[in-house]
């Protein structure tokens, strides 16, 4: 009986140990951990890239992580599917920061009519920013029918509604004009599969 419940021991052991990588595996970019999943109210949704943001090719300023439904190709983000955008930060950066930088490159990637259409969302959402520091992360995750909800380390700040206002945001760094198209290739993956 001892040798048969040292067996079970050794064999759950070594189970534990072959499963447990993949159950805590995570990517890192630049000293930034992400994990491989992430929990919405409907779904997981899985890591499909990360990328660290360079400035001017100087400064380090953010790393990223897109998650999306296991099933969908990362090229399909704009779909009205659930999508999670994580971002950590490595410098401090004023709220006022993050609204100059998004209202610009809106203004200037969007119609008219598009930037109209979401604009009084946007000043929704410019009010839910906070100055962060380094280390602190936002995300955004967008669930149909639920909209794009902002949280600061994990504290909820507030939830955006719109699919046309989810595909405005995630835009600024997935879309056809992003703020900058390596971090969209190495989120996306260059094949956008």
């Amino acid at each position: 009986m001892k040798k048969l419940f040292a067996s079970l021991w050794v064999v759950s052991v070594v189970t534990l140990l072959w499963v447990s990588p993949s159950l805590c595996a995570s990517t890192t970019v630049n000293g930034v951990a992400f994990s491989k999943s992430v929990e919405t109210k409907t779904e997981p949704l899985f890591l499909r890239g990360a990328s660290l943001f360079r400035w001017s090719m100087i400064f380090d300023v953010y790393v990223g992580a897109i998650y999306l439904p296991s099933n969908i190709p990362t090229n399909q983000w704009v779909a009205d599917i659930p999508k999670h955008l994580e971002i950590c930060y490595l410098r401090d950066i004023p709220a006022e920061g993050f609204i100059e930088s998004s209202e610009e490159h809106l203004r200037k990637v969007l119609s008219l009519n598009e930037y109209q259409g979401i604009e009084p969302r946007l000043g929704e959402l410019f009010g839910l920013f906070r100055d962060v520091k380094e280390g602190d992360r936002y995300a955004l995750t967008y669930q149909p029918g639920i909209g794009t909800t902002l949280s600061l380390n994990g504290e909820i700040l507030g939830t955006i509604s719109g699919h046309d206002f989810a595909v405005a945001y995630f835009g600024i760094w997935l879309g056809e004009q992003p703020l900058q198209k390596k971090f969209r290739d190495e989120l996306l993956g260059a094949t956008g599969s």
